[in-house]
């Protein structure tokens, strides 16, 4: 009976192991709808298995594999406000201090579930992201700092991070704002409309190597929008292979070649054009190490 046991226990551990990657083409159906619209994936320029308006398979490219996962840790209570800048306020040029409250969130604790081993993952733990007109974002792990803003007006968005960089998506856990930096007047016309859709990026940046080059999160915001089969969708376009992406969702993508990669994001409406907004097409590099 002990040598039964015993082979057993090496059973499930080896098994465990395998799981990997492919834990995710399963559980995205998992997804709650607190940090989740539940809308179906669709692609183009690939092939995807199953059928219907509830697929949530793995979709294939040219050898890049795009796989939507929902079975992160919840925080359907955690919220997030920028209590300074004010919106539409004027800051004086140079280092602008930024303040937040948050509440059912701990920052700096790192997050758990099956993806924190499998993507690259901050060893400082949960944090916000602070993306200003939609350049790469910074990581922050307390609510109070300062960042060098040029003089201008600026949009801001802040939004919740687990550790490994994946963004809450219920509303509470962001802030999207406009802030006039520096003594000039500001536009007539403010450079972004807060109440329309709009897209912005997060993820992938910089550089992957090691284990966390095998699966590279793409995630990104949507505001005022939601994707579904035959209404708005993102298309994604990496290393030239076209998605289309009708659910908000992060995805692991694999199979990227070493070297640089692109991706290049665009919120399109049913009819495939894209919907007009300052960041709603946006294309960014990343580095995947030898």
């Amino acid at each position: 009976m002990k040598r039964i046991t015993w082979l057993l226990g090496s059973t499930t551990i080896t098994l465990a192991l395998l799981a990997s990657c492919e834990t995710a083409k399963s559980s995205a159906n998992d997804a709650s709808s607190t940090d989740s619209s539940p809308a179906s994936t669709s692609q183009a320029g690939g092939s995807t298995s199953g059928s219907g308006a509830s697929r949530t398979e793995s979709m294939e490219s040219n050898g890049i594999r795009l796989t939507p996962f929902g079975d992160s840790p919840k925080f359907a209570e955690a919220q997030l406000r920028l209590q300074t800048p004010i919106a539409m306020s004027s800051v004086p040029s140079g280092n602008v201090a930024f303040e937040y409250t948050v509440s059912n969130f701990q920052l700096t604790k790192m997050s758990g579930g099956p993806h924190m081993a499998q993507m690259a993952n901050s060893m400082k733990g949960q944090h916000i992201h602070n993306i200003v007109d939609n350049q790469p974002y910074t990581a922050h792990y307390e609510t109070k700092f300062t960042k060098p803003l040029a003089d201008g007006q600026h949009v801001v968005l802040s939004f919740l991070s687990r550790s490994y960089h994946e963004s809450l998506k219920h509303a509470g856990a962001y802030d999207l704002r406009i802030v006039n930096v520096g003594s000039g007047m500001p536009p007539t016309t403010p450079i972004i409309d807060l109440k329309a859709p709009n897209l912005f990026y997060s993820r992938p940046k910089d550089t992957y190597s090691g284990a966390d080059a095998k699966c590279i999160m793409l995630d990104f915001y949507l505001v005022n929008t939601t994707l579904e089969p035959g209404g708005n969708r993102v298309r994604a376009t990496i290393n030239g292979s076209e998605f289309l992406l009708d659910r908000w969702m992060p995805y692991q993508m694999e199979g990227l070649p070493a070297g640089q990669n692109t991706v290049k994001l665009e919120l399109i409406d049913a009819a495939g054009n894209l919907i007009p907004g300052p960041y709603n097409s946006v294309t960014r590099t990343f580095t995947v190490a030898p």
